[in-house]
């Protein structure tokens, strides 16, 4: 029995070492700025950008969105955006002002760990976020027919979202070019560029979750190919809570055979940060036959300012709620 202690012994110091070398020195490094991610918005007019308004969570954070009334006496309904990685609810503007100008009430968020939502990068558990999404629904009453749509990471979020108990709370979801897993065929390495993942601390910490040590969740496991400027008001970061939060749960196909609520998906042929042709084989491998929309010539980001692309994600949430 004594051999036995000691190379158990032996195990759990070389464990502990592996691990600890791992969340001391395997976090990400900083990427090279990438320019178009970090160009585009150069362009936008915000002159005409709403004030922020505040709702309170559940925890008594005060979380920031931005409110686009609808035009026209009667509303269609609802959309609430939900942004991508490191961004603020203001890069959805464009998209926001082409929902109201078609007839809905639109909701630009600046999620938790974003923006003016909480602290820069980090949530306090996983499953923050989508506990923040009901307190919303709850504080505003967005009318129906409510669309939850999210582009890049912030379509992973809302894939989660339309896979669990809560995806009631809206009628439809549109996914805008989402980051579905690193492990489905739609991911390029490292997003394109876009992202570095410290894969050593985050696996180190993802073991110590497992035997419910989340002790060491607020550390930094990604980076993002931020320029300096955008450091200064994006989040170049992300904690290993709100990583494992702003996507979809790691078993991505079942999360995807959940979704019961009307789902479209819209990207641009040109992404460069994920392979766009590939979002219609993803989902009906996980038994789901998603429309899926095309767009030549768009990239990442303009997915979200092209007039085109606008217009198709206005027109994809129109179709949702010709079903219903």
């Amino acid at each position: 029995m004594k051999p036995f202690v000691f190379a158990a012994l032996i195990l759990f110091a070389l464990m502990s070492v592996i691990v600890t070398l791992a969340i001391g020195f395997g976090g990400p490094h900083e990427p090279r700025p990438m320019a178009s991610m970090n160009n585009p918005f150069k362009s936008v007019d915000f002159s005409d950008l709403p004030a922020i308004r505040r709702y309170t969570a559940r925890d008594g954070t005060q979380l920031a969105f931005r409110q686009y009334p609808a035009a026209g006496a009667n509303p269609k309904g609802s959309v609430v955006l939900v942004h991508g990685s490191s961004a603020r609810g203001d890069s959805m503007h464009v998209m926001a002002k082409a929902f109201a100008a078609a007839g809905y009430t639109a909701y630009a968020l600046d999620m938790r760990g974003h923006g003016e939502s909480g602290s820069k990068g980090n949530i306090a558990y996983v499953g923050q976020l989508e506990d923040d999404i009901e307190d919303f629904t709850r504080a505003l009453t967005p009318a129906m027919p409510a669309t939850l749509a999210g582009f890049s990471s912030g379509g992973g979020f809302v894939l989660l979202f339309a896979g669990s108990d809560r995806q009631v709370l809206f009628s439809n979801y549109l996914l805008l070019s989402p980051f579905i897993s690193q492990d489905a065929p739609t991911f390029r390495p490292d997003s394109g560029g876009w992202v570095s993942v410290g894969v050593p601390r985050l696996m180190a910490i993802g073991l110590l979750n497992a035997i419910d040590i989340h002790a060491l969740n607020g550390l930094p496991v990604v980076r993002f190919a931020l320029s300096e400027q955008a450091k200064s008001f994006l989040t170049p970061q992300y904690s290993y809570a709100l990583t494992q939060n702003f996507r979809p749960q790691a078993d991505w196909q079942a999360n995807i055979r959940a979704v019961r609520q009307p789902l479209r998906l819209v990207a641009g042929q040109d992404d460069e940060a994920f392979h766009a042709e590939r979002f219609a084989e993803v989902f009906k491998a996980a038994g789901k036959d998603v429309p899926v929309t095309l767009l030549p010539g768009i990239g990442h980001i303009p997915l979200t300012l092209d007039r085109s692309a606008v217009q198709a994600a206005v027109t994809a949430v129109n179709g949702m709620n010709r079903l219903r």
